[in-house]
């Protein structure tokens, strides 16, 4: 039993130990590899081992003559030549027939079949083309609105906080994921565990007519989705539903549109997490859930205009840039995975995962690893359906953003999965692939990509991301004083990052008195990282070199590096103390909660903001024009 577990763990690319990002020797439990096959879609047998499952899926491979997928250059002729009769489906639906060698394909996901097997033919440009020297700000959406205008920032703030920055010259406008949310939980407002990553978060529509809740340093998320919805709900009820585009984009979008809506209306009478749901409507084919759509239709017709109003903003947002003369324009942000039990499982539910959660390895930070409740893909999932969930999600988000930033790249390499008890261990994921589908909708959008490739990052990864001209990261926060002048050209370069203290507060201090005060640690661990900390401070101001601590001697050292692209942080700018998130709490910390002291209105009248734009020009960052050649 436990051989036949162990190797077909080795087929699958589970691993058995690995080491983590402190060098510790780690061993995966034979649970934890039970838990994670049967995530995989093999099945135990009676006495819990693997002997079938294992015998099975080396027959399976053993038999294929055609690889599952196939990555090659857009315009080639796919290095494969089937025996017999094949016939080919292109992506756009177009059908071709015929034996011998297969003719040279456009760019996009092919399905080819011959002898009875399909292969995925994935025709990707070799390589993204990099961007032109630039730079940009990334803000939080939430907090566009100051304490006294209240209320909770919308996509009509976005658009006029882009427009601000777009004028002084800057190329994009970074923000959080603006995935659809957990509707009926007010308090579910992490845009890092999303119930739907191919819709958009309706809590940031612009509602005419909305009365702001009262303000204050914190948004208050409850009062202000309140007056939102009863705003948006009486501009429906007025007609809104009448407008000619929304009956184009029901259309267009069709079942897909219609399940999520329906999932939508569902929650408000049984709650946001399926699963809780009376079984008979757990699965979205359910005759029940037939007859559900059938009794509300209007309230389904209602959660679909709400879609329809988001991408109606956003695209406005999108023009807004481009008339602003933005490089990219919006940088989007792309989750690494997705609620388990929100909209887009139940929805689609075949392309993930279950009984497992993403998460990371222990670290010197999280001695047990960290667990983040989000479904995981299936590798084998998605390599049986062409890798379409995502492309579909990367193609949502490309529609309006002209940079998108991949959360965790490091799960194209490798995802860390952690059962639902006991320790998690890696997953091999069919890196190749991932990034081709990646290139594949870049191109067709003429988007940048940026890989967040911080961590325990295997080897080859970075190399793999530079061939295919996806920018990684570098945050100056863990350079350890390295000079500007060292920093790599193919990256998007920051101070820190959401997670991360601000340009204040890192020197200060300010995120390990947080922990102090929470009851994260003893003293110490107080002591200690006190002390690394003052010592990481003189590092970086001994390359700063004068006025150190001024934000402005910061911006002209990031201005500085040979990174093509640079992101400043909103906080940094406006000398605010405190991070937007502290990971690793829920309650203990206003995560996502703080308002910016300036709200969208007041940006592009900000003498701060003039001053780092004109750092920026200094250093020579083109603040128009689309994109360079590599």
């Amino acid at each position: 039993m436990a051989d036949a577990r162990d190797a077909l763990a080795a087929l699958e690319g589970v691993a058995r130990d690995y080491q983590d990002q402190t060098g510790q020797h780690r061993t995966a439990s034979p649970e934890a590899l039970s838990a994670i096959l049967t995530a995989l879609g093999h099945v135990a047998g009676a006495d819990g081992g693997f002997d079938a499952a294992l015998a099975a899926e080396v027959a399976r491979r053993a038999a294929r003559v055609l690889p599952e997928w196939l990555v090659m250059a857009e315009g080639s002729v796919p290095p494969v030549v089937p025996e017999g009769a094949w016939r080919l489906t292109l992506e756009d639906g177009a059908e071709l027939e015929g034996r011998g060698a297969l003719p040279a394909l456009p760019l996009g996901r092919h399905r080819l079949k011959a002898g009875g097997e399909s292969c995925w033919l994935l025709s990707a440009p070799p390589a993204l083309p990099l961007p032109e020297r630039g730079w940009g700000v990334v803000l939080p959406l939430y907090g566009l609105r100051d304490a006294a205008t209240g209320g909770l920032g919308d996509y009509r703030d976005l658009a006029e906080a882009l427009r601000a920055l777009g004028g002084l010259g800057a190329g994009f406008v970074g923000i959080n994921p603006i995935h659809a949310g957990l509707p009926t939980d007010p308090g579910a407002i992490s845009p890092y565990s999303p119930s739907h990553r191919r819709r958009f978060a309706v809590m940031h529509l612009h509602a005419p007519g909305e009365v702001p809740a009262p303000g204050g340093d914190l948004v208050d998320y409850p009062a202000a989705i309140s007056a939102r919805m009863a705003a948006l709900s009486a501009a429906f009820a007025a007609g809104g539903g009448a407008d000619p585009g929304f009956a184009s984009y029901l259309a267009r979008e069709g079942e897909a549109l219609e399940l999520f809506a329906t999932y939508e209306a569902l929650a408000e009478v049984y709650g946001p997490c399926w699963d809780r749901w009376p079984l008979a409507l757990q699965s979205a084919e359910a005759p029940e859930v037939a007859a559900f759509r059938a009794e509300n239709a209007a309230r389904i017709r209602f959660h679909s205009w709400l879609q329809y109003l988001a991408e109606k903003q956003l695209s406005e947002v999108a023009s807004d840039a481009r008339g602003a003369g933005m490089a990219q324009g919006l940088y989007l942000d792309l989750a690494v995975g997705t609620h388990p039990n929100g909209a887009e499982t139940w929805c689609d539910p075949e392309p993930f995962a279950y009984g497992v959660s993403l998460g990371a390895p222990p670290d010197s930070f999280s001695e047990t690893g960290q667990v983040w409740h989000v479904a995981p893909f299936n590798p084998r999932a998605l390599a049986a359906d062409g890798f379409a969930a995502l492309a579909a999600t990367l193609r949502t988000q490309l529609k309006f953003a002209g940079m998108l930033r991949v959360d965790h790249v490091l799960g194209f390499e490798r995802a860390f999965w952690v059962p639902r008890s006991g320790a998690g261990t890696y997953v091999t994921m069919p890196r190749e692939a991932m990034l081709a589908v990646v290139r594949i909708e870049a191109a067709r959008a003429g988007a940048v990509i940026v890989g967040e490739d911080l961590g325990n990052i295997p080897k080859g990864l970075q190399d793999a991301l530079q061939a295919s001209g996806v920018l990684g990261c570098r945050v100056a926060m863990f350079e350890h004083g390295r000079p500007a002048a060292d920093y790599p050209e193919a990256v998007l370069t920051a101070f820190g990052t959401h997670d991360l203290p601000t340009w204040r507060g890192w020197r200060e201090g300010r995120d390990i008195a947080a922990r102090r005060q929470i009851g994260g640690m003893d003293a110490a661990d107080d002591a200690w990282l006190s002390q690394e900390r003052a010592a990481e401070v003189a590092r970086f101001d001994a390359v700063l070199g004068e006025a150190p601590g001024d934000p402005d001697t910061l911006h002209g050292f990031l201005g500085a590096t040979p990174s093509r692209l640079v992101a400043l942080q909103i906080e940094d700018i406006l000398d605010v103390a405190d991070q937007p998130n502290l990971p690793g709490t829920v309650d203990e910390y206003p995560n996502w909660r703080r308002r910016l002291p300036v709200g969208a209105a007041g940006l592009a009248g900000e003498p701060r903001l003039a001053r780092a734009a004109e750092i920026m020009a200094g250093a020579g960052r083109a603040g128009a024009g689309r994109r360079g050649d590599v």
